[in-house]
């Protein structure tokens, strides 16, 4: 049983340590099917795009976020990856890199900074149906299909989870709550993500031991 108190004492000592991770909601799942064309990986899905509420901000891969930079938030490829995105309204393409992790709305699968999506038309409209090319990608390449997530805690009461959550959520925006019920019994989780790599999950998780959590890393 996680010590809600001893936690909220320990998050304080660590805040020089912790890179808050921007633009976090929740992601769709399953993500797109991925498929071959001319000879690189793509995959077609929904993007979004966010701006003003974020600039400024550290995102995921320690940069700081410049709405105004050709940049994309993405799980579905590891951060550094080089992307040419397609509009598959009106044909519009622009390149950009991933530096952060993102959406995580349910229906949507990248998330452009607001320059991306000016050039692609689709800032009036807010969302579009996009195709991602990989043009490059950092050694190991994307793995599509395979997402992990930091499991903190996992409840009997739905207070403690919440409580939990409360606290972690001061300082990551990717906290969340997850139901399931096993053998007639309830269990409220609590989870960080999710992460487009394991590496990823691995360096949230070292945060988390760090404050007396106990995290698990699941793959989906």
């Amino acid at each position: 049983m996680v010590v809600i108190g001893a936690i909220g004492r320990a998050l304080a000592v660590i805040m020089a340590a912790l890179l808050v991770e921007g633009c976090f909601s929740r992601q769709a799942w399953p993500p797109p099917a991925p498929s071959r064309r001319a000879g690189s990986l793509s995959a077609t899905g929904i993007a979004s795009w966010y701006g003003p509420g974020f600039n400024g901000h550290r995102t995921s891969s320690g940069s700081i976020y410049n709405q105004d930079d050709l940049s994309a938030a993405s799980t579905l490829f590891p951060l550094g990856t080089e992307l040419m995105v397609t509009n598959l309204t009106n044909g519009r393409t622009v390149d950009v890199v991933v530096n952060d992790h993102g959406p995580y709305v349910h229906g949507r699968d990248l998330d452009l900074s607001r320059h991306a999506a000016l050039v692609l038309g689709m800032v009036q409209p807010g969302t579009a149906r996009v195709r991602m090319d990989v043009l490059s990608t950092l050694p190991g390449g994307p793995a599509l299909g395979l997402r992990y997530l930091v499991q903190v805690g996992s409840f009997a009461d739905e207070g403690n989870a919440r409580r939990l959550q409360q606290q972690l959520g001061r300082y990551y925006h990717d906290v969340r709550v997850s139901a399931a019920t096993w053998e007639d019994n309830r269990y409220y989780r609590v989870w960080m993500g999710t992460f487009a790599d394991r590496v990823s999950a691995e360096r949230r998780a070292l945060t988390a031991t760090r404050i007396g959590l106990h995290p698990v890393i699941i793959a989906e």
